[in-house]
């Protein structure tokens, strides 16, 4: 007979992917993205200083386990203690999460997660055959963490908490005092933090918060290009973890992508030591179309409630009058070309993911035609 060990890892569907899927490349607008803009190519040369010469001269061999030991650096330096030995190179922050993941958790333990989230913070570790423990921002407390609830759910079974600040679809985030009680819940019973940052930078009337990695020896790191620094076609990420986490790591990673791209770790490298010059023009360009959410929101108050958060370059509005807001999204995308995200997704089905660190004219034409179909909607 098959024991929970025996048992093969079964993973749900991710109905952000399968909504994406459907309707990304072909609705005219996108104001949907937990990102901002993205860069291109040529735009990434001119910003990074990186010549034709330069990929010309690069060889296709294999890469390193954990990364190019230059890239390795440069991240510990900017987004650990320094020590590059704490540092694994990926795929994108979605294989480091899965990775570290695999590697800590076994079927059985205890994990605490956020609700609402990212379905691999979340069901991956279902899918390992881990316990899950909800952690749920309340959106009658414009959904403020509350680390009296945390402290209530972590006991001496839990293995991980994951956490994701600022937060994927409300934008919240906590202070760093709180971020310090929280680490203090984890040391208490030895838990590990698995912290995804993607959004740490785009903050607006704080300051980004500390790597955990430096304030507690069991604080893990994701890090990424895919929001804040405008390149998530680049699929390049990293975590920053204790060093026996990392080999645990390369043990599955053996079986799967081997290491990140040569030419990747080229580019990422380039971008990692110019990182301000990507990431300030679009926290500027998310700072203003921020504002321009928060006026349209003004104008639409009697038909939706916005909650603009500290962080992050989307907001999880809530449309009056609808249990459901996903045959809203059908018909906004059908009739008017223009992509959300409905709640559902997230478990929240009230709510849309509306972003707004994109173009500033996609942003305003989205709007403009978002009010348009509320009025057709609700007429």
């Amino acid at each position: 007979m098959a024991t929970i060990e025996d048992a093969p890892m079964r993973l749900s569907p991710a109905p952000l992917e399968d909504w994406l899927r459907d309707y990304y490349f072909t609705a005219e607008i996108d104001i949907s993205s937990s990102g901002v803009e993205p860069y291109t190519m040529a735009e990434l040369r001119a910003v990074a200083g990186v010549r034709h010469a330069d990929i010309d001269q690069l060889v296709f061999d294999d890469g390193y386990s954990l990364g190019r030991p230059e890239v390795r650096e440069v991240i510990a330096r900017g987004f650990g203690n320094g020590d590059a030995r704490r540092v694994m190179t990926t795929n994108g922050s979605s294989e480091a999460i899965s990775l570290v993941l695999s590697a800590l958790l076994s079927p059985g333990e205890e994990i605490v997660v956020m609700q609402p989230g990212y379905h691999l913070l979340v069901e991956y570790a279902r899918g390992l055959g881990c316990r899950l423990v909800t952690w749920r921002l309340d959106p009658a407390n414009r959904w403020r963490p509350s680390l009296d609830e945390l402290d209530s759910l972590v006991t001496d079974r839990t293995r991980a908490i994951v956490v994701n600040f600022p937060h994927n679809p409300t934008g919240a985030t906590i202070t760093e005092p709180e971020l310090s009680r929280l680490l203090a819940i984890a040391e208490n019973v030895g838990a590990y933090v698995l912290w995804d940052a993607a959004f740490n930078g785009l903050v607006y009337d704080t300051e980004p918060l500390p790597p955990v990695s430096t304030r507690y020896e069991r604080g893990i790191d994701f890090g990424t290009f895919s929001k804040g620094f405008g390149l998530p076609g680049l699929r390049f990420g990293w975590c920053v973890a204790p060093p026996d986490v990392l080999s645990d790591c390369v043990r599955i990673r053996d079986y799967t992508t081997l290491h990140v791209a040569p030419l990747i770790e080229l580019l990422a490298l380039a971008v990692l030591e110019n990182a301000e010059a990507f990431l300030a023009p679009r926290l500027a360009q998310a700072r203003h179309n921020r504002g321009l959410v928060a006026e349209w929101a003004a104008a639409e108050s009697g038909r939706v409630s916005v909650d603009l958060l500290d962080g992050g370059a989307a907001t999880f509005p809530r449309l009056h009058g609808m249990q459901s807001a996903d045959a809203f999204c059908d018909d906004l995308f059908n009739r008017h070309s223009v992509l959300v995200i409905p709640g559902s997704v997230f478990g929240e089905p009230q709510h849309v993911r509306l972003g707004y660190g994109g173009s500033t004219a996609d942003l305003q034409r989205g709007l403009e035609r978002f009010s348009t179909a509320l009025s057709e909607w609700f007429s």
